[in-house]
């Protein structure tokens, strides 16, 4: 059965109005924020495209999440003149929602949801950039026991990874410019 977010659909907070009320991290999002650039005016003009189809968008998120803070700055802007109406929802109150999309049964976030107009939804992206989520996902299938003794040592060892391949300066926007137009683009 296809997945619906037609009940979230005008449920959440504004992009502004979640950068307004940010508690934690509020000044590393600015400053990813104001970081961000086209690194291709095809991409730009793809993105202001969208205003043309039914779409509509919900991420689920919370201001204490790291990849939060380094990738929604990147989904906020590539969204903002898109036409495409943005729905945050704060991951502590839409729980339902957030177990309906668990990434490896676990809840990380965000993810970025794409539908349609009829909440139907049409793809999602995330909880980070798909060379960034590879180094985890190799993480939980060697440490699946997260009783193990060992296993906080091995996790700090992965995000350590995953901070690397981030990398230190806005190379990464470009990743997910690219990793939300081919989802955009495969429906």
């Amino acid at each position: 059965m296809a997945k619906s977010v037609a009940a979230k659909i005008g449920k959440g907070i504004t992009p502004q109005q979640f950068m307004d009320g940010m508690e934690k991290n509020k000044d590393k999002f600015m400053e990813w924020y104001n970081q961000f650039s086209w690194k291709s005016e095809d991409d730009r003009k793809f993105f202001e495209s969208l205003r043309d189809r039914d779409l509509r968008c919900l991420i689920l998120m919370a201001d204490w999440c790291g990849d939060v803070v380094r990738n929604i700055p990147v989904v906020f802007r590539a969204l903002e003149n898109s036409g495409v109406p943005v729905d945050v929802l704060i991951m502590e109150q839409h729980l339902d929602t957030m177990d309906e999309f668990l990434t490896m049964g676990g809840r990380a976030v965000p993810i970025v949801i794409f539908a349609d107009g009829s909440g139907n939804v049409l793809g999602q992206w995330g909880p980070r950039p798909k060379h960034v989520q590879a180094i985890m996902i190799e993480f939980k299938q060697n440490n699946p026991d997260r009783e193990a003794p060992d296993y906080n040592d091995k996790i700090q060892v992965a995000r350590q990874e995953m901070l690397k391949q981030y990398g230190e300066g806005t190379g990464y926007h470009d990743v997910i410019v690219k990793e939300l137009r081919e989802l955009l683009t495969s429906f």
